[in-house]
């Protein structure tokens, strides 16, 4: 049983009643969490833990699992186990993604 990857566009109708009566929502959510992060100092600082976290989050699936605290132990370089040194190259290939994109 081999996947196919589908045509793209997908056949389906994505924008649907559904989906375009929530953006007026989604978009003003974003746009609140916009003006927050422009009131950090250093916005990069809540910025740079997204890609960490989402790597935490997709390892955990993996049953890599680690704790925060292992993963920023990890970052300065104090006593990294196993699983956070695996979320760290997690993180580092997404960070690498965004900048291509």
């Amino acid at each position: 049983m081999n996947w196919q990857l589908s045509a793209l566009p997908p056949a389906i109708e994505l924008e649907t009643r559904a989906v375009l009566k929530k953006l007026p929502a989604a978009h003003r959510a974003l746009a609140e969490l916009k003006g927050l992060v422009a009131a950090i100092p250093n916005e990069s600082i809540l910025l740079d833990t997204l890609p960490l976290q989402e790597a935490k989050d997709s390892s955990a699936i993996e049953n890599i699992v680690t704790t925060h605290d292992e993963l920023f132990n990890a970052e300065l370089n104090l006593g990294v186990s196993q699983a956070a040194k695996e979320v760290q190259r997690y993180a580092a290939a997404l960070r690498l993604g965004t900048r291509l994109v």
